[in-house]
């Protein structure tokens, strides 16, 4: 399994699904361009001594990035899909894709993906942190597909 985010704007939040990912053992993919210059020290103090137990791929685009998956398939959350995660088969070889912070993925990017899932949340607030939400939603996938780790 792995999280792939999508032109992400915020260091800060790379730097925490960097820690996620090596808590977790799973790999992260950046589509780029960044909204931050790659070398922000606020990367490095999100992920701690984390970054170096994390793989990390840097694609220069979402066609490199397309290119790389082979046969996995790509599962983007949004507020936008009507299923909810908990509704969702999940499998261990699956991309699960963010979108950047302030918006999202264009329509393109959301139709070449296999599947569209939502984390279910109360209606009256917009969205969770990008963080939270790649945390939320990678556990219920290794949960799933009994990738958690001992």
């Amino acid at each position: 399994m792995r999280i792939a985010l999508f032109e992400p704007e915020i260091a800060g939040n790379v730097g925490a699904v960097m820690r996620l990912g090596a808590c977790m053992g799973t790999a992260v993919d950046l589509i780029e361009p960044m909204g931050f210059a790659w070398d922000d020290r606020r990367v490095r103090r999100a992920a701690m001594d984390y970054i170096d137990h994390v793989s990390v791929t840097r694609h220069s685009g979402v066609t490199p990035f397309h290119a790389s998956l082979g046969q996995r398939r790509l599962i983007l959350f949004t507020t936008k899909a009507s299923q909810s995660i908990y509704d969702f088969a999940f499998e261990a070889d699956d991309v699960l894709l963010f979108g950047k912070e302030s918006a999202g993925v264009p329509y393109t990017v959301a139709q070449s993906c296999h599947a569209r899932v939502r984390i279910p949340m109360r209606a009256e607030v917009r969205s969770m942190n990008l963080a939270s939400s790649a945390a939320l939603a990678l556990g219920e996938a290794l949960r799933q597909t009994g990738g958690l780790p001992g």
